[in-house]
């Protein structure tokens, strides 16, 4: 009976690899010019949507010191707020498909700090899928039906506010994490032969910027600064990727002197 399980798993695992095959030599056989624009395309897809379904959606549905207002916010404008969420789930999977190609454009340059940059942006976007949860949240609440019958209407009213006061909170974090993300991918941009390394210094201090969200109050009191900053790095950051991606030929020189390493 144990022999079973084991001689059905042999043909299907060969099966999925087989179909897959096609798939992993096509994205191997991408040129790192290629690879560098599609992850400035998703970079910039990303963007978008964590604007639109994160700092969009508070402005729109967020209304300061007064649930009432929140609540009906919400009903009032039903498809808008399903977009929102919509994006903010595209974005979580843009994010992901993007730090796989910066971790396989720069573990060359140094391949712990890359694996580090990576591990790091995984956590950012579950923060960022996780403040998309308390959206979906804020819905039950206020325009779920039969699902919160244990509340009142003022209840329900103030649920959803502390939820989406949460989901402000969440992508917070999470742009704190995208911060310590900022930090390593600088250092390796920095480091790296293919890229304009004055991009990276920026980016190092971008990430500083975010990453003083830790203390609100204070990061607050010098967001402008942190604004102009974040300007200065991301921007051309994305400019770069979609207009040139690397210098294949230096990427392709560097991988060379790499080459010894194992998993390079």
């Amino acid at each position: 009976m144990q022999a079973l399980p084991g001689a059905k798993s042999q043909p299907l695992n060969h099966e999925l690899q087989t179909e897959a095959a096609p798939v992993t030599k096509q994205m191997a056989g991408w040129s790192p010019r290629f690879k560098a624009r599609v992850a400035g395309v998703l970079y910039a897809l990303e963007g978008t949507g964590a604007v639109f379904g994160g700092v969009y959606f508070r402005s729109k549905f967020l209304v300061s010191g007064n649930a009432a207002a929140t609540a009906a916010a919400i009903r009032a404008n039903e498809s808008l707020f399903w977009a929102a969420v919509a994006a903010a789930l595209l974005a979580v999977a843009f994010h992901l498909a993007y730090t796989v190609l910066f971790y396989d454009l720069f573990r060359l340059v140094n391949r712990s700090v890359a694996l580090l940059a990576a591990f790091i942006s995984v956590v950012a976007c579950a923060l960022q899928a996780g403040a998309a949860l308390f959206q979906v949240a804020a819905w039950l609440v206020v325009g779920g039906g039969n699902s919160v019958n244990a509340f009142t209407g003022e209840q329900a009213q103030n649920l959803a506010f502390l939820v989406l006061n949460v989901n402000v909170s969440a992508f917070d974090i999470y742009l704190i994490f995208f911060g310590f993300w900022l930090l390593p991918t600088g250092y390796l941009i920095l480091r790296s032969t293919f890229f304009p390394r004055v991009i990276g210094v920026f980016l190092m201090l971008d990430g500083v910027g975010w990453v003083t969200y830790l203390v609100p109050p204070f990061a607050n009191s010098i967001y402008p600064v942190i604004a102009i900053v974040s300007a200065l790095g991301e921007i051309p950051l994305l400019l770069w990727l979609l207009a040139v991606g690397v210098n294949s030929e230096r990427w392709k020189e560097q991988e060379g002197r790499a080459g010894a390493l194992p998993g390079v």
